[in-house]
């Protein structure tokens, strides 16, 4: 398989700037065995089953996006994942003028600075801040910014909106570069009702990195390296998504970050092991999935890992054919975007 082969022409105006509201209110494009079905997010609880399992990412999104000066050159740093050894992997822009050893200044931060411990060729860095803990935090807190996708224009800077906005209402854990937007479209409102139709909820953590933004940039699939990503399941969650799955129900992931932990965690059988660590898996059409039934998620970018990951779970030319209906129709892509259920090839 080459990347040609998950290319598509979106219309601009399609790519969505801000959430629907109530979140809950984003069209929902159900793609089953036996076709295509418009409904809209607050349908979930008549499309799912009584006994079904709805595994969420609770990954909270943190203020990663850091502006560095070195003399008088602006370096650009976005947080990508924290190290075993107390360092940060980083992704720099104008990455030329930070060399290893030398320190970078924060802008606004007061004496919060980095120093560079080592560089590689593909932009990413390890850095050392000199603060730790909830020090650093709270110095995140003062000057980072959150690091919205490329696509959703703000040349303002963030609004107030954002904030919340690019937040889901199941964020608990820091360390998200990005949101696992698919959870973007929950409400307690949405949630009550799946509750009442006895639809059960599970909390996965996988801390989306910063390598979420990059573009794959090799022609062939096999020569495409993921970058790792934290993830956590706990023994408890991997009982009830068991009990579930053995009672009859469906396992449900929302977004295709808790498809990818809990794919990751599964055993030759599916059955779900407490995990906790790394995650590169790269999954592209002819993955036997074992642990997931149903896959809740928005619309993804052409030529994306994310497209061939959905691609693998409902077939290449079913989602080709959603996808030219959900452009045909008006839906609304990407982060802030609508979403759609699939079911699996």
């Amino acid at each position: 398989m080459n990347l040609a082969d998950f290319d598509y022409f979106l219309p601009p105006d399609l790519i969505a700037a801000a959430p629907a509201r109530p979140r809950d209110a984003a069209r929902l494009l159900h793609v089953a065995t036996e076709g295509l079905h418009d409904r809209v997010v607050g349908d979930l609880p008549s499309l799912l089953h009584p006994g079904d399992c709805l595994v969420v990412n609770d990954t909270r999104v943190i203020p990663a996006q850091l502006t560095g000066r070195r003399g008088d050159a602006v370096i650009g740093i976005t947080l990508d994942r924290p190290m075993p050894e107390g360092t940060w992997r980083v992704l720099l822009r104008n990455a030329r003028r930070a060399r290893v050893g030398e320190i970078i200044m924060i802008e606004g931060g007061d004496g919060f600075a980095a120093r560079v411990v080592s560089r590689t060729d593909d932009g990413s860095a390890l850095l050392r801040f000199n603060a730790e803990g909830a020090a650093f935090r709270a110095a995140l807190d003062r000057v980072g910014a959150l690091a919205l996708p490329p696509y959703i224009p703000r040349e303002q800077g963030l609004t107030a909106s954002d904030q919340a906005d690019y937040q889901t209402m199941f964020a608990l854990h820091d360390g998200a570069v990005a949101a696992p937007t698919a959870g973007l479209h929950f409400t307690p409102a949405l949630l009550a009702a799946l509750t009442a139709r006895g639809i059960t909820t599970a909390r996965v953590t996988l801390h989306v990195g910063a390598g979420t933004f990059l573009p794959v940039r090799t022609e062939s699939l096999a020569a495409h390296k993921m970058h790792a990503e934290r993830g956590i399941v706990t023994a408890e969650t991997a009982r009830a998504i068991n009990a579930a799955r053995a009672a009859g129900g469906h396992v449900v992931a929302v977004g295709t970050t808790s498809l990818r932990v809990l794919e990751t965690a599964a055993g030759d059988t599916g059955s779900i092991q407490p995990f906790a660590g790394e995650t590169d898996l790269f999954i592209l059409p002819g993955y036997r999935f074992r642990a997931v039934d149903r896959l809740m998620t928005n619309f993804h970018l052409p030529r994306s890992t994310l497209l061939m990951l959905v691609a693998a779970f409902a077939g290449q030319a079913r989602i080709k054919s959603a996808y030219d209906h959900a452009i045909a129709s008006g839906y609304r892509f990407y982060s802030y975007g609508d979403a759609c259920l699939l079911e699996p090839a």
